[in-house]
């Protein structure tokens, strides 16, 4: 039986972004704060996900050995270093969050049956690498506070209680979402990123934050007046409106994840979008 399993590790390492043959002002425009001397760092997590087999002992692999794998050829190198000093690879392309997990996963493959290396910067940013040549996937969180009623419009107030129980309630309520957004994209082999992370976090606050955040969704979003604002209508209509000003940054939008509270939340995924183009017009879109 095949079985996916997950080990975690951590290490604290600093780092910069600097490219030796740009001008310093050059590179404060190109990295900002991130290209200061002599760096900044993080207390990055790790998560080594490994496919196998179930042996007659119940497990694919022992993880006390997948620990000490993990450990002789990646954190006991990397823990409190200077990582664009410490491995060869960062020397070309620099250590960003998505080419720390490249990297990586070169080093353990050929000591462990791979599938993904998770990577995370903060609880804000993190990368996903499956070990597809320069592919990488890159997530941001952010979050904003908004109230909604679900009811639907042709429904009475009975029949919307019915179906909606308390969220049909006439005067709404309200969530703290939380938002993931992933991008996929091909690491520059200079930079180390597939997206400028400013231009990327500018569009997620500009065109969902700014219009959402404090809102009831119902009254201040137009199209929440014709469809309920679930959820999932929400992340759908979230992944609509992102696709194209994160296409036009040079990656494709992935995924969204709306978590309406510790209980709920929801997923859509871009591949799905074409199939229901028509659950969010054009008209509405361009209005934007």
């Amino acid at each position: 039986m095949q079985c996916i399993v997950n080990r975690r590790a951590q290490f604290s390492a600093s780092h910069r972004y600097w490219l030796s043959e740009l001008s310093e002002a050059e590179n404060i425009e190109k990295f900002g704060a991130c290209s200061k001397f002599p760096g900044h760092g993080h207390n990055y997590v790790l998560f080594i996900s490994l496919a196998g087999e179930l042996d007659k002992y119940g497990m694919v692999l022992n993880l006390s050995d997948v620990k000490q794998v993990i450990k002789r050829e990646i954190t006991s190198q990397l823990d409190f270093s200077y990582l664009n000093d410490v491995w060869a690879e960062f020397q070309q392309t620099l250590p960003t969050t998505e080419n720390i997990a490249r990297v990586i996963w070169q080093r353990l493959a050929p000591h462990l049956p791979l599938v993904r290396v998770q990577l995370f910067e903060n609880p804000e940013l993190w990368a996903d690498y499956m070990g597809n040549g320069m592919e990488a996937y890159l997530s941001v969180s952010t979050h904003f506070s908004a109230a909604h009623r679900l009811a639907h419009p042709d429904l009475s107030n009975e029949e919307n209680a019915e179906i909606y129980g308390k969220c049909a309630r006439p005067h709404g309520h309200g969530h703290n979402y939380h938002l993931e957004v992933t991008v996929k994209g091909e690491i520059d082999p200079r930079t180390g990123m597939i997206v400028d992370l400013v231009a990327l976090n500018r569009v997620i606050e500009d065109y969902v934050v700014e219009p959402f955040d404090h809102t009831f969704l119902n009254k201040d979003v137009p199209y929440f007046g014709q469809v309920v604002p679930t959820a999932e209508n929400i992340a759908l209509y979230i992944s609509k409106v992102l696709r194209s000003p994160i296409q036009e940054l040079g990656v494709k939008l992935d995924k969204v994840k709306l978590i309406e509270s510790p209980n709920n939340s929801c997923e859509i995924y871009a591949t799905d979008l074409e199939s229901n183009h028509s659950l969010v017009p054009d008209a509405v879109l361009a209005s934007l």
